[in-house]
């Protein structure tokens, strides 16, 4: 499978100042949260992060920016329609629709779109694995395997067993619009997994983008977007010159951290 020249940046973030940042430094662009609805009672004990950004928000980074803007929105409801129009007349390029279960679902949403902006849809549902190939028919911006919602979703306890399982690779196999997963954040950094391996999955796979998100947002602290923001690609666009030896190396030291990470702690001896 090609490798695309290189992995685009996204950040979550509704700061002005830090979005402009960030994009002059070489990030693709933004993304502006709406999806709240039912997510705290989705994802309860689950130590994620839930957004509450506003269209107001989305004014403020469109003017900060002329980077793309990303707007993901709520799951398909009775309220969609009100939140395609308020993107849109805000000026989001493209919306995000998370948790997607039905084709049906993302023909609606096309339909209230209606060409005026992309629509992107986020795979992380059984059913959305389970009908990918039919919605990828669709004429979609792009497509992003969520691996949280997809471990909440499948009543799993690991994050990372998509990846390992063949799940992702197979809806990568069904996929010809720009497809993304997993997130990046500074090279040396990453917990349990180290970015480095996850970069290097993302290579192998052929992914196109990747979002920044909460760990991204705290190694980044105190450091300077215009020297970080070049790093993470001269690493992401060193990995393409790997022999398929290399590759295989690093698919394997994940597969085993993966297996030390899942295997349960041995019991404490009796003092």
């Amino acid at each position: 499978m090609p490798t695309l020249l290189r992995v685009q940046l996204y950040v979550f973030s509704v700061d002005p100042g830090f979005v402009h940042d960030v994009v002059a430094a070489g990030a693709a662009g933004v993304v502006v949260d709406w999806e709240c609805r039912g997510k705290a009672r989705r994802q309860e004990g689950q130590d994620t992060e839930i957004n509450r950004h506003t269209p107001r928000d989305l004014e403020r980074v469109r003017a900060a920016t002329g980077g793309r803007v990303l707007c993901r929105v709520n799951a398909y409801g009775p309220w969609t329609s009100g939140e395609v129009e308020a993107a849109v007349a805000r000026g989001a390029d493209e919306l995000l629709l998370p948790m997607v279960r039905r084709p049906e679902e993302v023909d609606r949403t096309l339909e209230l779109v209606d060409g005026r902006c992309g629509l992107g849809i986020l795979v992380e549902t059984r059913d959305a694995v389970a009908r990918v190939a039919e919605l990828a028919r669709r004429p979609l911006s792009r497509l992003y395997v969520g691996l949280n919602d997809l471990r909440i979703d499948r009543g799993a306890t690991d994050l990372f067993t998509p990846l390992l399982d063949g799940t992702v690779d197979a809806v990568r196999a069904a996929v010809d619009v720009p497809f993304g997963v997993a997130g990046l954040t500074l090279p040396g950094r990453g917990d349990p997994v180290p970015t480095e391996l996850l970069a290097a999955e993302l290579d192998r796979i052929g992914a196109a983008f990747t979002f920044l998100r909460r760990s991204f947002l705290a190694d980044l602290a105190d450091r300077d977007p215009a020297v970080e923001i070049p790093r993470m690609h001269a690493a992401c666009d060193a990995l393409r010159g790997r022999t398929p030896a290399q590759v295989r190396a690093d698919r394997a030291e994940l597969v085993a951290l993966h297996g030390r990470l899942a295997r349960p702690a041995a019991p404490l001896l009796p003092a």
